[in-house]
């Protein structure tokens, strides 16, 4: 080319297309002034070095180059990265052509380069894209989410969703300070809530738990990030370090390892707020391979988010008649009775569906002289209120009988002599634990219960052989038998009534062979988290009987 033609001059250096000439060897011979500026290195500098060493951020096809050589046909070149210029896209894109240059006798000299940056239309192409999707999610969060007026279904639509658009893990919490389910208030300055809804992608699911249980409630501390999204009212958005300051991150610090195994590296909390009130948090997890969460990504669940917390809202107000009559079951109930020092008490109960809300399952824990505890576990026949008020008629006796200090078996024969001669209308199953932590053993009886369970360390479950008289109440005249158990350090004792097992298309034996063949994490934490487990893995989603629970275990 001859530089000192004024023409070819003033349009190749005067153009913003970059224009570029390559030797065989693919390394530059020249480049104009907007090529130049692009890569961000004069022009002169680019003389005999390859597209690699001048602009080594940027991703060109330098096979497609050499094929032009060999065969001089033209082809469309595209190319992305960074080069050395400033630039305010966080990736640029270039689109141009290259083809063969020849001398005048048929040689061949290199290669041609035409680009031209298309950043800006790829960034609105994108965000033309990335509309429709936040459309098309929209439309199907407005399908999905909130099919039920049940709130724990409508979390779990969200977290579904959300795995299945945006994140590997998805937890989702509700504002609830645990007073109704026997929890103690939290502590000042800390924020508890109830996991309503836990999702994984499935090669996260084995270790969901890990992230959580649903049904457990967990306090987070100032300066955590629940804490912080709910008090400003925007999503906050946290990079985790793979080190030791992992800890700080977990609601539980017995979780950090697990989350440093699962590969976590990046959470996004959003609130969920509808109506002016606060509801709880969406916390999305990335882990692996993942990409941190983006600018985008925060506006995508901040609108499913808004969206799902409509229904919440919604099915909240619609349960409060759901929560009045569990509240009735709770206050004949009450707390159970205080055990001993030495022993740690956790309860739970789920009635049975959504029209039954009161039943016949109960509990009760009692100090007794000796230091000995009396566990109880009972299941009065039916539901309703009838059975309820019949349920607190077992329990008032059982206080009264219980107090003179007798073995199990001679407490049921008491109980059932009574009952007999006041005439009971229904029958109930009744399960008795005399639980001694500082000898190490518990004195168990049973009329018609099912056996218990202990729990070890190791989080294996465990069925005691504990033969089961007639039920309390029933007019049959049987025997009540007394079995001691050991009691080793760090299990957990388990009570139960049958509806977490029990299912009408399967024989009993079956049901109690699901309970004693699962494994349970985090086993030695706290009881409430221990309970949640046991629930999320074994009782329905819509319970066919009501669920009752307690557990106990010696305190350190």
């Amino acid at each position: 080319m001859n530089r000192d033609d004024w023409l070819w001059r003033a349009l190749l250096e005067g153009t913003e297309v970059g224009v570029a000439a390559l030797d065989t060897e693919l390394r530059f011979v020249w480049v104009n002034p907007s090529l130049a500026r692009t890569n961000g290195l004069p022009a002169a500098d680019h003389v005999g070095l390859t597209i690699a060493q001048s602009v080594p951020g940027v991703d060109v096809d330098h096979g497609m180059l050499r094929a032009v050589l060999a065969d001089g046909r033209p082809r469309v070149l595209r190319s992305s990265g960074q080069t050395r210029a400033d630039s305010p896209h966080r990736k640029r894109y270039w689109q141009g052509g290259c083809h063969r240059l020849e001398t005048a006798d048929g040689r061949v000299a290199g290669v041609g380069l035409v680009i031209l940056e298309v950043s800006e239309d790829r960034e609105s192409q994108r965000e033309l894209e990335r509309a429709r999707e936040r459309l098309l999610l929209l439309d199907a969060a407005n399908v999905r989410i909130g099919s039920t007026l049940e709130m724990d279904r409508t979390c779990q639509e969200l977290a579904d969703l959300l795995v299945e658009v945006i994140s590997d893990v998805a937890t989702v919490a509700v504002l609830d300070d645990g007073t109704r389910a026997g929890h103690r208030p939290p502590p000042p300055d800390t924020v508890r809530l109830r996991r309503a809804a836990i999702a994984a992608r499935p090669a996260l699911r084995d270790r969901a738990e890990d992230f959580g249980v649903q049904g457990e409630y967990v306090e987070y501390g100032p300066g955590t990030a629940i804490p912080d999204c709910l008090e400003s009212g925007r999503p906050v958005r946290r990079d985790v370090p793979h080190g030791a300051g992992l800890g700080l991150s977990a609601p539980l610090a017995e979780r950090a390892a697990a989350y440093r195994a699962a590969g976590l590296h990046s959470v996004l909390v959003v609130p969920l707020t509808a109506r002016g009130d606060r509801l709880g948090t969406v916390t999305l997890v990335r882990a692996e391979d993942s990409p941190g969460f983006g600018s985008e990504d925060i506006a995508v669940t901040q609108t499913l988010a808004d969206r799902a917390a409509i229904s919440l809202d919604n099915a909240r107000r619609y349960s409060r008649e759901h929560g009045i009559a569990v509240e009735l079951q709770r206050a004949l109930l009450a707390a159970p009775g205080t055990p001993h020092p030495g022993l740690d008490v956790a309860t739970r109960y789920l009635p049975a569906g959504a029209t039954d809300l009161v039943g016949g399952d109960w509990y009760d824990a009692l100090a007794l002289p000796g230091g000995v505890t009396l566990l109880a576990m009972g299941d009065v026949m039916g539901h309703g209120v009838d059975a309820a008020v019949e349920m607190s008629h077992y329990r008032s006796m059982l206080r009264a009988v219980a107090g003179e200090g007798d073995a199990p078996d001679r407490i049921l024969r008491r109980m059932d002599a009574l009952l007999a001669a006041a005439g009971a209308q229904r029958p109930a199953t009744c399960l008795l634990g005399l639980a001694d932590p500082a000898r190490g053993g518990c004195w168990f009886a049973s009329a018609g219960h099912l056996p218990p369970a202990v729990v070890t360390p190791a989080g294996r479950i465990g069925l005691l052989p504990v033969p089961p008289g007639p039920p309390l109440g029933a007019d049959l005249r049987g025997e009540y038998e007394t079995v001691y158990v050991p009691w080793r350090a760090g299990e957990t004792l388990l009570l139960y009534t049958d509806g977490l097992v029990e299912r009408r298309t399967e024989d009993i034996d079956r049901s109690l062979a699901r309970l004693a063949g699962l494994t349970l994490p985090h086993a030695t934490g706290p009881l409430d988290a221990l309970l949640a487990r046991i629930v999320h893995r074994l009782a329905p989603a819509a319970t066919e009987d009501d669920v009752a629970l307690l557990a106990a275990r010696a305190c350190p």
